[in-house]
């Protein structure tokens, strides 16, 4: 379900009466935050954890050793079980391997959907802002970096994928957003 947070007036019916978007009025309490490398998913999920006072959880913290080095699946596996046991969180990260454990574990789905092109500039930008710096989401001992690897993950980013799997969970309260205008919009009316 796709709900429309840049038109975020509530919702009038022809008695008269009102009521507020879903995304507004719902309870969230267990928050994933996914998105293309370079949408500005952490920043979002920082400013969302503030504005509702919940933890936040950044998935690259947990997932990179040094020297970039990985978590093998099976130590990741248990660091997604252990963390969606909390019982309030704001989870920053889309490893798509892992996402179904996250999305069921879930009340709230925040996707940003934002173009290719912008998450390739936002990276760029990350970068040059982050040089020789560890930025606030990565563990303290690796530094911000700009690597094939990574270029690869943004142009070959799956929009389509990402939608299909969210399909499946239509019970959840899923939010698209798609461009600075509504992840502004979201965090200063979200109450």
């Amino acid at each position: 379900m796709e709900l429309d947070v840049a038109g975020s007036n509530p919702v009038s019916h022809p008695d008269g009466t009102k009521n507020e978007p879903a995304w507004y009025t719902s309870n969230m309490k267990r928050v994933i935050v996914i998105g293309n490398n370079g949408s500005g998913k952490s920043i979002f999920a920082v400013k969302l954890g503030k504005k509702l006072k919940l933890p936040v959880i950044h998935l690259d913290k947990l997932f990179h050793k040094p020297g970039w080095k990985r978590a093998t699946n099976e130590e990741w596996d248990e660091i997604q079980k252990q963390i969606i046991q909390e019982k309030e969180w704001i989870i920053d990260g889309t490893y798509k391997r892992t996402l179904d454990v996250r999305l069921k574990a879930a009340d709230t789905v925040v996707f940003i959907d934002i173009p290719k092109w912008l998450a390739f500039i936002r990276a760029i930008k990350r970068r040059i802002a982050h040089r020789h710096k560890t930025r606030p989401d990565l563990p303290d001992y690796l530094k911000e970096q700009m690597s094939l690897k990574l270029i690869k993950k943004i142009l070959f980013f799956s929009r389509a994928e990402i939608l299909r799997r969210l399909n499946d969970y239509k019970g959840k309260t899923i939010i698209i957003l798609h461009n600075n205008e509504e992840l502004e919009s979201f965090i200063r009316n979200k109450p």
